[in-house]
């Protein structure tokens, strides 16, 4: 494929096979698309999969372009592509008869749109289809959903970064700005999420040749105790939260637990940064947390931490989806510590949970749990401070240049 291709590839999940467009659909991809639907419409048919177009990153659906899908997809109206697309979007696509097409809003109205059945979908009339896959067991199914359901919600916040570079740097489209984002991330070792997300909430940048001033030398990690036991690349992200969560289930003694992070670019709710323990049906409810009854959401408001002896005595979380998820799992017993900064402000939660109901931690181990909270934090802190300001200053300094490359024919429709 080449670089112009408006189509890139989202590995297949048990059901449906996810094909992502990004860019202006014009009369110069017609050829290419009508290309690339036959061979995806094929394969999901050979899979037993239904397709999603996801078409959240594109900015224009050409006249053109609508009647190379009406023609692709016509055969399908009993089993029609779901597609996935902003409003506006929507509403050009809605300018045409496509009856092998049913729209939606979202990836997740999508996917749960989806027939309970997971028998293969039908092959279009040319190509007989083979045998698919065995239907998916209920727990893997729910994993897949919560990963599509996942994807969602960072394409979502990724597609306003890149909207924001193509402003900021006269980029030919969201390609080219997905492509820094990716580089930067790549470079930097931060995750692709993180820093579309200081994209989205940092200051512009100060100067052409710096994106901040006065900086100086960085300061060093923190000297907690937590960071000295952990030893490892304390710029390695994922590796540092795994450790914080493995400690506080070790000094909790529990069977099971999360970490949340505040995600600034999300009114600093609660964004699952990793977990031990618990199945799909849980984390999927707790993916995203904005506020209670969920324990996390509770000891993040206080400031202090937040414990349920027992979820089914606890008439708002036993009510919730979380809480029952919950039970459904054996979990009983919930305890969760902030990760409050010197500044006293809440970067985030650890949350522990046990089998048997009790009134638990003891006390002594609740005091541990507030020293590596507070350790914890002061990284996250000093990581947000120092790395991911790098991998914005990278970014700025390794722009493309203005009119250093030609624009693409859907630069300005991606501007619009």
């Amino acid at each position: 494929m080449t670089n112009r291709s408006p189509l890139t590839m989202v590995p297949a999940t048990d059901r449906a096979t996810v094909v992502c467009l990004a860019g202006a659909l014009d009369t110069d991809c017609c050829d290419r698309l009508a290309g690339e639907l036959t061979r995806h419409l094929d394969r999901a048919a050979r899979q037993g999969h239904r397709l999603v177009l996801d078409m959240t990153a594109v900015p224009a659906v050409a006249e053109a372009a609508r009647r190379t899908l009406r023609e692709e997809t016509g055969c399908l109206a009993g089993a029609p592509v779901l597609v996935v697309a902003t409003p506006e979007v929507r509403k050009e696509l809605e300018q045409d008869d496509l009856p092998g097409m049913r729209l939606h809003g979202t990836l997740v109205e999508a996917l749960t749109s989806l027939p309970p059945s997971t028998a293969p979908a039908p092959v279009r009339p040319a190509r007989p289809r083979r045998t698919g896959k065995p239907p998916a067991d209920a727990e893997s199914m729910r994993g897949e959903i919560f990963g599509l359901r996942a994807k969602a919600r960072t394409s979502g916040l990724i597609g306003v970064a890149q909207g924001m570079l193509i402003a900021r740097y006269d980029l030919p489209g969201p390609a080219a700005a997905f492509a820094l984002l990716r580089e930067g991330s790549q470079q930097c070792n931060v995750p692709l999420r993180i820093l579309a997300s200081a994209v989205v909430t940092a200051p512009p940048p100060q100067t052409d040749a710096h994106w901040f001033l006065g900086r100086g030398t960085h300061a060093p990690p923190p000297d907690t105790a937590f960071v000295r036991a952990y030893g490892g690349d304390v710029t390695d992200r994922c590796h540092v939260l795994a450790a914080a969560l493995d400690t506080a289930i070790a000094v909790a003694e529990a069977d099971a637990g999360e970490v949340h992070l505040t995600d600034p670019a999300q009114d600093h709710a609660l964004f699952l940064e990793g977990r031990r323990g618990l199945d799909a049906a849980y984390w999927d409810q707790v993916a995203l947390v904005t506020g209670p009854p969920v324990v996390c959401a509770v000891a993040r408001e206080r400031l202090a931490p937040a414990a349920v002896p027992d979820v089914a005595a606890d008439e708002a979380l036993s009510a919730h989806p979380a809480g029952q998820a919950l039970l459904a799992a054996g979990r009983r017993a919930v305890y969760s510590v902030p990760l409050i900064t010197p500044e006293t402000y809440c970067t985030g939660t650890l949350t522990l949970h046990r089998n048997e109901p009790g009134i638990w931690p003891r006390p002594a181990r609740r005091t541990e749990l507030a020293r590596l909270a507070a350790d914890v934090a002061a990284w996250r802190s000093w990581y947000r401070r120092t790395v991911v300001l790098d991998a914005l200053e990278h970014l700025h300094q390794n722009r493309p240049k203005r009119g250093a490359a030609a624009r693409s024919p859907d630069g300005g429709a991606g501007k619009r």
